[in-house]
């Protein structure tokens, strides 16, 4: 802000030379007043640089955040060499051990199945009619009995109450007629595997007959135990978090090892964070740089970023970030080779944990995070202690600027009025000058008349 020289409406023909004294005296004045508000707009600049700059760490801290995330999140995958014979699963809360789990399938088990009798109503509308008019039923499951009662008295609302009746069996409605003729009739299969009786009654009358009866599912593990296991159910549970589906009898190898692809988008993810934090750092070198261009923040900020990545530790074939893929060129930009991190995490897992760590303690992931929040701790991080240093330079030149404004002010006030002052006694003098010469001029003019 600068201040504008009053002005006065002076009568005097010496006015515009007063008010240039006036002008003159304000604009000296002010010479540190202009050096005031440069020095506010510098440091407001600076200012807006410094977030620049610390919202480029908060997201390479983010980004270490998320690659601790990928890397301890669990990080597992299971396959299987023949989906043919099982599939396997691993739940989020897995802690099964990495390796290999020979899985023998003796049997993948059967449920077992059940059908209307043969003599029943013939139903050529599923719909409109059922194997029976009875509006209740009696459905025993391996020992339990089940009330059944349908919405109206068809095939279809039978087979629905059925399968909502928490019976653990599966109802559908089958033709077993021709297109012509077709003869609609109720099918039952067990939801468990092995021979599970399951009988429909109306009355004591039972309405079906066992069309196949289950068996259950049998397998081993690593050739464990001698006596197979049993399982009423295709889904089992082979380590803690590792689930095979048993498909059909035969032999497969369940393989658990270090999932790489979470960490490597991680690890990219670092990588776009970490070269954005470069760039913005390089707006501030050279001869056009920007607003902390020549700043010791920018060279304490550029040794951050060394630090960071020089970090060596663990063991094995793992002990700095170049094992890991990560190269730098000429201009001090990371490079990630996805290929190696993803050859080194399959062959030597634990040399990868190891050198990164968990985030706490040890390793390149804790060391990464104790640099990063050295500088965007909102307490007393540098960024926090920069940024509070400018606002209070701020404030001091605002204020400085503030009284010097006002001491300007008060001069331009008092020259103002003094300025006028003067103007008013020029103007009088002046017209006293005026009216003598023409009271001399007058008095000549009898004198020569006269003569």
């Amino acid at each position: 802000m600068g201040t504008t020289p009053a002005t006065f409406n002076g009568s005097s023909t010496y006015a515009a030379d007063l008010q240039q004294n006036i002008t003159h005296a304000v604009a000296i004045a002010s010479i540190p007043l202009n050096q005031l508000n440069a020095n506010v707009t510098t440091l407001q600049g600076q200012s807006t640089e410094i977030g620049y700059l610390q919202n480029g760490f908060v997201a390479l801290q983010k980004a270490i955040t998320s690659l601790t995330t990928g890397v301890n999140g669990g990080g597992l995958s299971a396959s299987v060499s023949d989906n043919t014979i099982a599939t396997a699963n691993l739940n989020s809360s897995s802690t099964v051990t990495p390796g290999t789990y020979a899985l023998n399938v003796i049997s993948a088990g059967s449920p077992t199945t059940s059908v209307s009798n043969t003599g029943l109503p013939t139903v050529a509308d599923p719909a409109a009619a059922s194997i029976s008019t009875s509006s209740t039923y009696t459905l025993a499951v391996n020992g339990s009995n089940f009330t059944i009662t349908p919405t109206t008295n068809s095939l279809n609302a039978l087979a629905q109450a059925i399968n909502t009746s928490g019976a653990g069996v599966s109802a559908t409605v089958i033709n077993l007629g021709s297109p012509s003729a077709p003869s609609y009739t109720l099918s039952l299969q067990s939801n468990a595997l092995g021979n599970i009786p399951i009988q429909l009654n109306v009355g004591t009358q039972g309405l079906l007959r066992t069309l196949s009866t289950g068996t259950p599912a049998q397998y081993q593990v690593n050739g464990q135990p001698a006596t197979p296991i049993s399982s009423d159910s295709s889904t089992v549970t082979l380590a803690p978090g590792l689930t095979a589906n048993l498909v059909q009898t035969g032999q497969a190898t369940i393989t658990v090892a270090q999932d790489s692809s979470a960490a490597t988008t991680a690890i990219s993810s670092f990588v776009a964070a970490y070269n954005a934090t470069v760039d913005e750092l390089a707006t501030n070198r050279g001869t056009s740089g920007g607003a902390l261009n020549g700043q010791s923040i920018i060279f304490s900020l550029g040794q951050t970023l060394r630090d960071l990545t020089s970090f060596t530790g663990g063991g094995g074939s793992v002990t700095s970030v170049e094992n890991l893929g990560l190269t730098f060129d000429g201009t001090g930009h990371l490079s990630f080779d996805q290929s190696q991190f993803s050859s080194v995490a399959a062959a030597d897992p634990s040399d990868v944990a190891s050198f990164l760590g968990t985030g706490t303690g040890s390793g390149f992931l804790a060391s990464a995070s104790g640099i990063i929040d050295g500088l965007t701790n909102t307490t007393n991080g540098l960024f926090q202690a920069q940024q509070a240093t400018i606002q209070n330079r701020i404030t001091a030149d605002n204020q400085e600027i503030s009284d010097t404004q006002n001491r300007i002010t008060t001069m331009q006030n008092q020259l103002t009025a003094q300025m006028s002052a003067a103007d008013a006694l020029l103007s009088t003098l002046q017209s006293q000058s005026t009216f003598m010469t023409q009271l001399f001029q007058a008095q000549n003019a009898i004198a020569i008349q006269g003569s």
